[in-house]
């Protein structure tokens, strides 16, 4: 089992120039802990728009930064749009090279497609189009990082004869992801050889059995490139030797995300297409047993927050459904201070970790 952190760098109004900035020196401090203490790996968002949801705008930049400040941990792209009207694909090949290579072959790479209307309808892309933009970028870029020369026609570019330099440190290139927010994309993954990033929490039985199709359905795939075969979730974190503290701490970071995650305008919500048919970007709430809407609620199914021994039991019924890696989100708009963020980066390192080592 391997452990990461997940940034959607939230920033909480108002939106002044040192909001912003304690946001991303927080996010880079809280890379440099990860990779003193054994953290497998970074992943940062790409988003557009999102205001107080994710400023990550120019993932390429901030992971650029990480890599710098870090010495072992791996670099994720969680993910790139593959969709020419925000990122040229050869541009994206570029980008990616360039930071395996000064990441010293690092760098893990996942795409994406976006999800939300606000995203989608700002650089006026047809919601219709993605699925095909997606699928042509997964394709291209493997060729692109690995011929000496490339030429294309296409869909959502063309281009003549080229050398598309520099070429990934990585050989054959950097490991394939694409994200998962909805049932079915896992198969996407699985028929062209690429690994399972989710991005939406779900529970055990949900992650089980997309995990076992995932893993039928690889085995028999066409690969676009080298083959990812490995499957990973998104999770909350917040370690704390107190389980009642953990919870009061925990929750209050999962339900401003949650609150922040429901203002989004998913695109289904606007726009009539089938190439969007399931909500993306859903976040876990807590559970709803019965009982006064004002007691306190428990910690969502599979959620990691809680002592160490909860957390545990938690990372062992993931693993148990085959789940190879477990990134987690640690804050959510600064609600909780950075000294306890750290702190229980160093708890989870130092009593949960190493069960699974």
């Amino acid at each position: 089992m391997q452990f990461g952190l997940f940034f959607e760098l939230s920033v909480p109004r108002p939106f002044t120039g040192d909001a912003e900035r304690r946001v991303f020196a927080n996010a880079l401090e809280q890379a440099r802990v990860a990779d003193d203490l054994g953290f497998d790996g970074l992943w940062v968002v790409e988003h557009h728009f999102l205001e107080e949801y994710s400023h990550s705008s120019a993932p390429e930049l901030f992971l650029t930064a990480c890599a710098m400040q870090t010495k072992r941990i791996r670099l994720g792209h969680g993910a790139v749009v593959c969709v020419p009207q925000m990122n040229h694909p050869v541009r994206v090949a570029e980008r990616a090279a360039t930071l395996d290579i000064l990441s010293g072959g690092r760098l893990e790479f996942g795409t994406a497609r976006s999800s939300t209307w606000t995203e989608l309808g700002g650089f006026q892309v047809n919601p219709d189009d993605t699925k095909k933009t997606w699928d042509e970028y997964v394709r291209v870029l493997p060729k692109m990082w690995t011929q000496e020369r490339f030429a294309y026609e296409g869909v959502s570019f063309s281009m003549p004869e080229r050398a598309i330099v520099p070429k990934p440190l990585q050989k054959p290139h950097p490991p394939l992801w694409v994200t998962v927010t909805s049932p079915g994309t896992e198969l996407d993954a699985a028929d062209r050889g690429i690994g399972c990033l989710g991005v939406a929490a779900a529970s055990y039985a949900e992650q089980e059995r997309r995990t076992k199709e995932y893993r039928r359905r690889i085995k028999l795939c066409d690969p676009v490139g080298a083959v990812n075969d490995r499957v990973a979730t998104l999770n909350f974190l917040y370690c704390h030797s107190d389980p009642t503290q953990a919870a009061a701490t925990g929750l209050l970071m999962l339900g401003i995300f949650s609150l922040l995650n429901a203002h989004l305008l998913s695109t289904r919500e606007a726009y009539p297409t089938r190439a969007y048919q399931s909500l993306g970007n859903l976040a876990p709430r807590p559970s709803s047993d019965e009982g006064s809407p004002g007691d306190r609620r428990a910690v969502p199914e599979g959620i990691a927050i809680g002592d160490p021994a909860q957390i545990v039991a938690a990372v062992k019924r993931w693993e148990s459904v085959g789940v190879d890696s477990i990134n987690f989100i640690v804050n959510a708009a600064e609600i909780v201070p950075q000294h306890q963020v750290l702190e229980s980066l160093r708890l989870f390192a130092s009593a949960v970790m190493p069960v699974f080592r």
